[in-house]
Order: C-alpha cells, then sequence, then structure tokens
C-alpha cells in the first residue's frame, strides 16, 4: 500500500534518528528550490539520507510506473542505500539490481514497476537493453559517489542510461571529493553546490587520526606487515592494497604466519564478499586485506587502524582510505609502510610519525568468534529474531554466545562463539526453521 507525502518526522522515526544533521538539512532545502544539487560532505557524514529525503518526496503515489533511478559504484553500497530506503518505511516499492544477483529474480522483481530502482551501472543499463523497465516516467537521477563509478570504469554505461532517461527532471549528485569533474552527458546544468568537506573536517578534533610511518628493509613488505599486525594485537585492521592479485597473496602469506584475515575485492562472488565483511564486522576476523572497493561508502564501525600496504596513488584515494577510521569522535590510527626506495608522497601533508616494531612480538590473540551461514534469508521470511530464537533454543545458546547477525536476501550470518559451534551444529543439523530444512555450516 503506497502512502502519499510520508511526513520527513516520520521517516526520522522509523530509522531511529532523533534530527537531521546540518548537512542533511541543508541538502534537503537546496533540492526542494533547485532542480541540479551537487552534494560534497565526508563518508560516514549522512550523504544516503540527504538525497533520499528529496527523493521520496518526489514521488507520485499516483503513477505506477518508475519515478527514481538511483546509480552507485559497487553493489555493497547500492545495498545499503536499499537498506536505508527500506527502513524509511514509504511504502513505496523499491528494487534493488546489481552484479552477482540473480537477473532472473532481479527481472521478476521489475514486473510490478517499483517506484525506485537502486542498482550498479552495468546491471541498470542491462535491464535497460532488455526492456525489464520503463524509463519513460522516471524524474529523478541519483548519482551516489558518481565520480566512483567514472574512476571504475563505467563511463560508457552511465552515458548510456542517462541517455535512456527522457523525462528526468531532476538530477542529484553525491561525492566525498571536492571539484569533481562532471561529464556534459549527466545534463547538469545551473547545479546548486551544497558542500560540507571543509565544515566536517573542521569540526573534527586534530588530534582524531594519527598519521604514522613503517620502514621495512625489504621491498617485499610482508614481513613488516606481519610484525606490524603482531605488534597492533586484536585491534580491528584494514590492510589496503592497490591490485587485487597482491590481495589475495597477502592474505594468504599472512595465515602462513598464523594471522587469521579475511580478504575483499572486486573479482570474488557475492556470496564470497559479503561473507568476508560479515567475519570482518562481527570478530571473527579482526583484519580484513582489500583493494580500494573498501574505501568508499562501506559502513564499517569501530576500525582502530588503516594500513597502507601499497602506498595510495593519489591524495583522494589516501583521503578515502583513512575515512575508514577516526569516526564519529572514536581516533584511529593511519599507518603507512615504506619500503627502502619509496618516500612518503608529497600530497600527504599531515604530521607523520615513525613507528618502530618491537624486537619481540607475539601471534595476536586469536578472534573468539566464529561465522555461521544459513541458507535461507529475508526472501525465505527470515529474519534476525528467527535466527536467535533457532539458535537459543534448538542450539542451547545463551544471548552472550551470539554475535551480528546480518541477513541478506537469500543467506544469513550469525556469529556465534567458537568455543560453542561443535556442540550447536550437532544439535541443529536436523532441525527446521519456521518449518524449512535449512542448511546451515561454518561460513567459508
Amino acid at each position: 500500500m503506497q502512502q502519499v507525502n510520508i511526513s520527513p518526522k516520520k521517516i526520522l522515526a522509523n530509522l531511529k534518528i532523533e534530527a537531521l544533521n546540518e548537512m542533511q538539512l541543508a541538502a534537503i532545502k537546496a533540492s526542494s528550490e533547485h532542480d541540479n544539487m551537487l552534494l560534497l560532505s565526508t563518508t560516514g557524514s549522512g550523504k544516503t539520507l540527504a538525497f533520499l529525503m528529496p527523493v521520496i518526496q518526489q514521488l507520485d503515489p499516483s503513477v505506477k510506473t518508475t519515478q527514481a533511478l538511483i546509480l552507485a559504484p559497487s553493489r555493497e553500497l547500492a545495498i545499503q542505500i536499499d537498506e536505508v530506503f527500506r527502513k524509511a518505511g514509504s511504502g513505496y516499492k523499491i528494487s534493488c539490481c546489481y552484479g552477482g544477483h540473480k537477473r532472473e529474480i532481479e527481472e521478476n522483481n521489475l514486473l510490478q514497476s517499483p517506484a525506485v530502482i537502486i542498482g550498479t551501472a552495468g546491471r541498470i543499463a542491462d535491464h535497460i537493453r532488455r526492456n525489464n523497465f520503463s524509463t519513460e516516467a522516471i524524474t529523478t537521477l541519483v548519482l551516489d559517489e558518481f565520480d566512483k563509478s567514472l574512476e571504475l570504469g563505467f563511463k560508457e554505461e552511465m552515458e548510456f542510461i542517462i541517455g535512456s532517461l527522457p523525462a528526468v527532471q531532476k538530477r542529484i549528485l553525491t561525492s566525498a571529493t571536492n571539484a569533481p569533474e562532471i561529464p556534459a552527458f549527466v545534463g547538469f546544468t545551473d547545479p546548486v553546490k551544497v558542500e560540507f568537506l571543509s565544515a566536517m573536517v573542521e569540526k573534527e578534533p586534530v588530534d582524531e587520526l594519527l598519521v604514522q610511518t613503517v620502514k621495512s628493509p625489504d621491498k617485499d613488505k610482508v614481513e613488516t606487515l606481519f610484525r606490524l599486525l603482531c605488534q597492533v594485537g586484536n585491534k580491528s585492521v584494514i590492510v589496503f592494497c592497490n591490485h587485487r592479485e597482491s590481495v589475495e597473496r597477502t592474505s594468504q602469506l599472512l595465515l602462513e604466519k598464523g594471522i587469521s584475515n579475511v580478504f575483499y575485492h572486486g573479482g570474488m562472488e557475492q556470496y564470497e564478499r559479503e561473507a568476508a565483511m560479515c567475519k570482518f564486522k562481527n570478530g571473527t576476523s579482526n583484519v580484513l586485506i582489500t583493494t580500494d572497493l573498501a574505501s568508499r561508502g562501506l559502513d564499517i564501525p569501530n576500525i582502530k587502524y588503516i594500513i597502507h600496504f601499497h602506498l595510495p596513488p593519489t591524495a583522494d584515494v589516501y583521503t578515502h582510505r583513512n575515512g575508514r577510521t577516526a569516526r564519529m569522535t572514536a581516533g584511529g590510527k593511519s599507518i603507512l609502510i615504506l619500503s627502502p626506495e619509496e618516500k612518503l608522497p608529497t600530497y600527504i601533508t599531515d604530521e607523520v610519525t615513525e613507528l618502530v616494531l618491537y624486537e619481540d612480538l607475539e601471534l595476536p590473540e586469536k578472534p573468539k568468534w566464529t561465522t555461521l551461514f544459513f541458507a535461507a534469508g529475508k526472501k525465505d521470511k527470515v529474519n534476525k529474531m528467527d535466527i536467535v530464537g533457532f539458535l537459543s533454543k534448538v542450539g542451547n545458546l545463551k544471548q552472550d554466545d551470539i554475535g551480528l547477525i546480518e541477513v541478506k536476501d537469500f543467506s544469513s550470518f550469525a556469529a556465534v562463539r567458537k568455543l560453542k559451534v561443535g556442540a550447536l551444529l550437532e544439535l541443529i543439523k536436523d532441525e527446521k526453521i519456521k518449518g524449512k530444512k535449512v542448511k546451515i555450516d561454518v561460513a567459508k
């Protein structure tokens, strides 16, 4: 049942947010007064809600075809936007489309036109070419982190998509980078700019992010990374590499040395990426080895350390990587590992200190959590409380034995205390969730 003009107050109540921040208020006001808006604000500042509120207010319940299209640079960001939209409780139908998701499922979801479609450029372009949804009534276009989509090579797809939208009246572009170049094909005439990059930075305590260097005696920096992780201990760490191959190689070498970790990059299957990110968020692994795919848009709280295993190629990349830590008034450290021939990039103007590694180091304490995989999710009418109830009643787990639970469309992940897993799997192996037999195992 679609609602008409749901109030902003009701949306905030549904999202459990007391009040909009200054940036969000400015963006909503600017969008109401101008057709084209460029929103510049730091990662983690609430840009998603800043553009979703105007999108919802623009929707007309009498129009039965798609009215708004939101493009994101990665499937994870698209899913995140979709989740916020659903929690907002507008009553409008939405659909999320991205590579790695079964096209047949998306096609079924598009049969009854959603009011809003969220997705990545490649998959949205594919649906348009297949005439899977009508573009005739799309009047609102949002390009979230649009410069990242261009960086990732989606220019042709974006140009095709925008060229297929004959009725667009309102365009909202967002970025966490100052003065990004906007291609002519976007049709972005006379935009109003809402810029909160400097404002957000000024509000942060100056000592919030500590930048350090560590010198590696060898060109191959894996041994230095290993020793650095031992010194860091069991704190949450993201290690950035510049290439997918380096991510997997570094992950494997660290595993061989006894450092538990997960890796994450754009060449992985959707399940593999979801599992890796869930393991990192829930404490099954404290170390995430990744490309710059994880430097934008993803909501990963409580990161204490960012390690630049490879030097960031640009100032923007450096800024976005560091944006994963020192968020929401929590401190963090950014550490650059320098090989003998490497020097600190000139774009790094922070005060930098050198970190000297200890001589005697011990392996970090192993994580106390294990992640279970459930072959059922939202589309199977399974929610978090179903899984909590199942693990408690059937698996005899106490509340303290159950950690973070994430429910995806067709799968779910639950953190369980490692010491309990063996007995738990034996107890639940022949049991059903909501009357159905569901495959449950340790997440690979």
